[in-house]
């Protein structure tokens, strides 16, 4: 039991550190002006890979790069990437243009913007996608069991497969407070990393 919750927290936080990785700065260089044209494509794949059966992604990488770990972790990852990339840009599109504009009026460079204005500003949506996309992979982590990725999916399936109701049940249970603890910590990281001000308005 203890190696299946191992693997599953596993094969959550890994994936979830590539998904931020990929869809936030992803995310970033489709709100550039250079690159703006290419956000309806971008967003026709993401939508595309979470429009996708979990299962039947799985089945299909499984065929092509064989059962294990790895398999698990693309489709955990091209699952979950949707959420955080259209929440970082719709938080970068919200931001107030006169804002952005006082600050390149005091000289800022466009590196500075972003890191000090823009980004700051979007948090708060980000953020939200990243807890939507946490959730999402703890739930789709469950199925890593079918290409031997291991995780709490093996419980349950051996359960249903040996009729065995306990083990089916603590696999389901486990999930699903793993599921709720992730949602806590995200929602309490929510609240520490929010600017300071932005609650008030000022």
């Amino acid at each position: 039991m203890s190696k299946a919750l191992w693997q599953h927290i596993e094969l959550t936080a890994i994936s979830t550190f590539f998904v931020l990785i990929i869809a936030i700065p992803l995310g970033i260089l489709l709100t550039r002006k250079a690159f703006r044209k290419a956000t309806p494509v971008a967003m026709t794949i993401a939508n595309m890979g979470q429009a996708t059966p979990a299962i039947g992604l799985l089945a299909l990488l499984v065929i092509w790069l064989g059962t294990g770990m790895k398999a698990a972790l693309i489709g955990i990852i091209t699952y979950a990437v949707l959420p955080v990339l259209s929440n970082t840009i719709a938080g970068l599109k919200a931001n107030d243009p006169t804002l952005l504009e006082a600050a390149r009026g005091i000289g800022m460079s466009p590196t500075g913007v972003l890191r000090k204005v823009e980004l700051p500003l979007a948090v708060p949506l980000i953020l939200a996608g990243v807890r939507t996309a946490l959730v999402l992979n703890v739930g789709t982590a469950t199925l890593a069991t079918f290409g031997g990725g291991g995780g709490l999916g093996v419980l349950i399936t051996t359960g249903i497969t040996n009729q065995r109701m306990p083990v089916l049940v603590l696999g389901s249970i486990l999930t699903v407070a793993l599921a709720l603890l992730v949602d806590w910590l995200a929602s309490l990281a929510e609240l520490l990393l929010r600017p300071r001000g932005l609650e008030t308005g000022t």
